[in-house]
């Protein structure tokens, strides 16, 4: 069952924050079901394959989604260490991001597959992030990324 941003409810420590409080991604695009784990270095989220999802192909959904995905764990580390540094009020700008590697072990993501992704901050200076994410479906390996993550400041008056 698909829902919301404003529905999905982050576990443990923040309380009643949802992911639209992290991430600005919205309905089509949130992929993003439930997290397991974040801090401010690594985050563990999982993600339930569905018909809605984009990169639909016959029998479920081509692998390139996994970036994605990797890229949604990615942004719940990085927008929970925003909100524990800055606040909840403090500027949400997206994260341009760039694929330095993926691997892709699966040759497609069936409808209903449920997929874990475990990410961590493996380098980190100011606005840039390099992200290292391990991708499982259904308990196998299915994938992994290693992606580049730049955040644009807002100048200062």
């Amino acid at each position: 069952m698909q829902h919301t941003a404003q529905e999905k409810i982050m576990p443990g420590p923040l309380g009643e924050l949802t992911l639209a409080d992290i991430l600005p991604h919205r309905e089509g695009m949130l992929l993003v079901d439930e997290v397991i784990e974040v801090d401010s270095r690594h985050a563990v989220i999982r993600s339930r394959v569905s018909a809605t999802w984009p990169l639909q192909r016959s029998g479920g959904v081509a692998p390139l989604i996994l970036v994605e995905i990797a890229a949604q764990a990615a942004g719940v580390c990085n927008g929970w260490d925003r909100i524990q540094t800055h606040g909840i009020d403090s500027d949400q700008m997206g994260w341009l991001v760039a694929i330095k590697k993926a691997e892709f072990l699966v040759d497609i993501l069936p409808h209903g597959a449920l997929v874990t992704a475990r990410t961590e901050n493996t380098y980190t200076f100011e606005n840039l992030r390099e992200i290292s994410c391990e991708l499982e479906m259904d308990g196998r390996a299915a994938g992994r990324a290693t992606l580049q993550l730049f955040q644009l400041q807002e100048e200062q008056p």
